[in-house]
């Protein structure tokens, strides 16, 4: 009994310092990963809206922009941050919509799209992808490019090569990770459009 009591004792010991420590280590480093996923952010608006001299984070209703985009036909992608992209004058020259699609093969797939107020999507930066390798990783090489400087409209993929800029070439082998970038982007260019009806990038 006293050797189960002090094996116990020992045990708790163990698990009570590994809490401390795994504790401490999430407090220390929350802050630096937090100030890298932002700068990261940073980075992506400018990829895809390089000619803008700042951008104007906007804060979200998140839940009311699902609902919108749930009577639209939208499910699977989450509308996460809004930016305006703005010129040295501070006039819009259209947005930066951070989407997170939860349909990827490896799980959410999150990426930048800049969309002018013109109506050119002028392409869109992967934030976080977990696909597999040499398959859905390919997303940055393949599918990326496909969404540079084309008009908005809704995306469909193909398996046999794209006939004109709406449609996407699937990734060899990673027709779900094809599928769930296609969604996201979709998903932005649907919100892009409520905003415009709501005559928002007007103002």
């Amino acid at each position: 009994m006293k050797n189960m009591i002090k094996d116990a004792f020992i045990l708790f010991a163990i698990t009570l310092v590994a809490g401390i420590l795994l504790g401490t280590v999430n407090e220390v480093t929350k802050g630096p990963i937090a100030e890298a996923q932002e700068n990261a952010k940073k980075e992506a608006c400018q990829v895809v809206f390089p000619n803008a001299a700042s951008f104007e984070k906007v804060s979200l209703d998140t839940d009311a922009i699902a609902q919108e985009l749930t009577k639209k036909g939208i499910s699977g992608a989450d509308i996460d941050e809004l930016s305006y992209a703005l010129d040295e004058t501070g006039k819009k020259l259209g947005v930066v919509i951070t989407v997170t699609d939860h349909e990827g093969y490896g799980g959410d797939i999150q990426f930048s799209m800049g969309i002018t107020t013109d109506g050119i999507l002028n392409g869109i930066s992967l934030l976080s992808i977990s696909e597999t390798a040499g398959l859905g990783m390919e997303a940055g090489n393949v599918l990326v490019p496909q969404f540079e400087k084309v008009p908005v409209t809704t995306f469909t993929y193909t398996k046999s090569g794209s006939a004109n800029s709406s449609e996407i070439d699937a990734i060899s082998g990673a027709t779900i990770t094809t599928k769930a970038v296609v969604n996201g982007v979709n998903a932005g260019i649907t919100y892009y459009e409520i905003m415009m009806e709501g005559g928002q990038l007007n103002e």
